[in-house]
């Protein structure tokens, strides 16, 4: 057979740890973080650098919404297509995956808004902690016309749409794993057009546009797009040579078109080949280190905004009181940015992992006792 760039007849990667996919999930946990922090510097990011900044909220949660259902269908999609797995079982996984820390953060920017109403710092912007906002957030239901959830950890938005994600992955992955892995590429991107236009049409906007209040139906399109890549790279071999040389010029043209706005369609196909590309391109070593900065991503993620909060609730006080040069500005807040990441990987190894360990302990146990029921009763203390 004549040597081809891509090809339906050589095997395709498996998804491997440490690997690039790992190490995209820690530089987007990064770069969000840079994102909610660029315009608390003396002069925004945006402003200074790159106009990207601005745009990364729009960007990076693209980028976050694929990749989750390119890296589930991966990992989970033969397990849920076999049986293995059910869908109540994924569905309860991933729900324990994000809800503990979720619940922690929330009950850290209560205690927050509270110690310093008593001690006498109230938020710079109030409107943004709002009692009445946060039950649909903590309940984690605000991305489905709950009303409430704006404010506080705003973020969380994202993992409230995916929620509605992890129920429908199941019964989406009924429908791909019947088709052929061009059908489903065409299937994806289509569907995702096809969402675009019917907002357009309906609502006046994209639907990246969509308002947080209903931010799963501008997750799903995404999410099902991430679902279709990673079929399709489970069946289609591409050249490591192709994917790597794809990747970096995706990267390169995803930079330059933010010079000049969102350009929306183009960014997200910019996403996808990069995505695409690091599941296609080989690690013949992988790195521990990549592997645990991709495992803390999540906590990233899900704490960097506590920190700015708190960080900056002090900082800002402290250079209005003292009158703070601008360099001294500067300081305080790369020290804000340092603080976020340290966080979160001390909130990764000292609390989310302790717990997640016991989450699995007990999902374990939970799926061995229809097995068990049906075997003769044993002592398990002898």
């Amino acid at each position: 057979m004549a040597w081809t760039a891509i090809s339906t007849r050589n095997e395709t990667l498996p998804i491997v740890r440490g690997g690039w996919l790992d190490a995209l999930r820690f530089i987007v946990a990064g770069l969000i973080i840079l994102h909610h922090f660029q315009g608390a510097g003396p002069v925004p990011l945006a402003e200074g650098l790159h106009p990207v900044f601005e745009r990364g909220g729009f960007l990076l949660t693209n980028f976050f919404l694929i990749d989750s259902g390119y890296v589930l269908m991966r990992v989970y999609g033969a397990s849920v297509a076999g049986g293995r797995m059910s869908a109540g079982d994924f569905f309860l996984k991933r729900y324990l995956r994000v809800l503990p820390a979720h619940l922690i953060m929330g009950a850290a920017l209560v205690t927050l808004v509270v110690l310093g109403g008593l001690i006498g710092f109230s938020p710079r912007a109030p409107e943004w902690f709002r009692w009445d906002q946060l039950w649909a957030q903590i309940t984690l239901t605000q991305a489905y016309g709950v009303p409430g959830g704006y404010g506080w950890n705003a973020p969380s938005w994202s993992i409230s749409a995916l929620i509605g994600c992890y129920l429908v992955f199941p019964w989406l992955l009924k429908g791909l794993v019947r088709l052929g892995p061009w059908s489903v590429l065409a299937l994806g991107v289509g569907g995702y057009l096809l969402a675009n236009q019917l907002t357009w049409n309906l609502l006046g906007y994209p639907v990246y546009q969509m308002p947080m209040g209903y931010g799963f139906f501008r997750a799903l399109p995404l999410f099902a797009l991430g679902m279709s890549l990673a079929w399709f790279a489970q069946k289609v071999w591409i050249s490591p040579k192709l994917a790597g040389w794809a990747g970096v010029g995706a990267a390169l043209l995803l930079a330059f078109v933010q010079y000049f706005d969102k350009n929306a369609l183009i960014s997200l196909t910019c996403i996808s080949t990069i995505i695409l590309a690091a599941g296609a391109t080989p690690t013949p070593r992988p790195s521990k280190w990549v592997e645990k900065a991709a495992q803390v991503s999540f906590s990233m993620f899900i704490t960097n905004e506590v920190v700015r909060i708190a960080w900056f609730g002090v900082a800002n006080v402290a250079i209005a009181r003292f009158g703070l040069p601008v360099g001294a500005q500067w300081a305080l807040w790369a020290g804000g940015v340092v603080a976020a990441f340290a966080f979160a990987f001390a909130f990764h190894f000292v609390i989310d992992t302790p717990i997640q360990n016991r989450v699995r302990a007990w999902l374990r146990g939970r799926s061995r006792r229809p097995v068990l029921a049906s075997q003769p009763v044993v002592s398990l203390e002898g």
